[in-house]
Formats: C-alpha cells, sequence, structure tokens
C-alpha cells in the first residue's frame, strides 16, 4: 500500500468556482499509484469542493444565483458574525451547506469521473484569496501512466 501526500495552492478572484480537474488528474498521475483513493480536503471554512458538471458555465450561473437567494450577502443585523465584513457569514453558511472534502476512486491510475464531471473549488468569499487542498492519495502501486507509455514506447523501438 503506498501513499502520496500534496498542497494544492488556489489563488481565486473572488467569488466562484474553480476548476481544479486538470491540476489534480496531473499530480495523480504522476503519482505511481494504479488503484486507490483520493481524497480532497480543503482547508478553509469560507470555501469549499464540488463536483459538478464542466460543460456548460450556466451551470455554473444557476448554482451561483441558488445559493445567493438562499444565503444572500449580509447588511447590518442579518448575521451576528460580521466583523469580516457582509459576505463572511454567507461564505461560512455556503460551505456548510456544500463540501469540504471530496473522495475520488482511482482506477488505472486515473481518476473515475464522470463524462461531464469536474472537481472545483467554491470560493465562498467576494474578494481574491489564497485557498490550500490538501490531495491524499493512498493505494496499489504501479507504473504511473505517463511511465508505463514511455516504458511501452521503449519496448516497441528496435
Amino acid at each position: 500500500m503506498l501513499q502520496r501526500f500534496h498542497h494544492l495552492r488556489v489563488e481565486t478572484s473572488g467569488r466562484g468556482l474553480f476548476d481544479l480537474t486538470g491540476r489534480v488528474r496531473e499530480w495523480t498521475g504522476d503519482q505511481g499509484i494504479g488503484t486507490g483513493l483520493l481524497t480532497l480536503w480543503c482547508r478553509h471554512t469560507s470555501a469549499s469542493l464540488l463536483v459538478q458538471e464542466n460543460a456548460s458555465p450556466d451551470v455554473q450561473a444557476d448554482l451561483e444565483a441558488f445559493l445567493a437567494r438562499l444565503v444572500p450577502d449580509g447588511r447590518v443585523g442579518r448575521y451576528r458574525h460580521a466583523e469580516e465584513g457582509p459576505d463572511d457569514m454567507p461564505a461560512h453558511i455556503r460551505a456548510a451547506l456544500t463540501q469540504t472534502h471530496l473522495s475520488v476512486p482511482i482506477e488505472d491510475g486515473e481518476m473515475v469521473l464522470g463524462t461531464w464531471q469536474g472537481i472545483y473549488l467554491y470560493e465562498h468569499r467576494v474578494a481574491p484569496h489564497r485557498r490550500d487542498i490538501v490531495l491524499h492519495l493512498i493505494g496499489e502501486g504501479t507504473p504511473t501512466s505517463k511511465a508505463a507509455a514511455a516504458s511501452k514506447a521503449a519496448a516497441q523501438t528496435p
């Protein structure tokens, strides 16, 4: 059984969804684990992680519009916790309603995601932030897909 650990730094530009799929896929593929489980952990209380559709931007716009109606930003008196601005307590509520960690199966060295699924950091604050996502991969070792492809190509060369 092998384990790998990594911190993924994400610079956000404010509220919205930020696609992490490519960065996570690249790191996972380089770890030499063929079958296992990837856990992603968001180390923040005002951001979250989602597996969401990656094809239509309307999905993200509708999700944000829904959460804006469900958990509007604060005005004086709406929330007791208001020291960090009118978007802070709503960001905490949004994070509580979504997820701060994900588990993704790994098969043949790749994440098992559906055709239209992507992994997103959901920034709930209005201002830009630097977020830290912890990746923990555990599983059985096999050559990485890149290493396996290189080895296969070398074996076929006379």
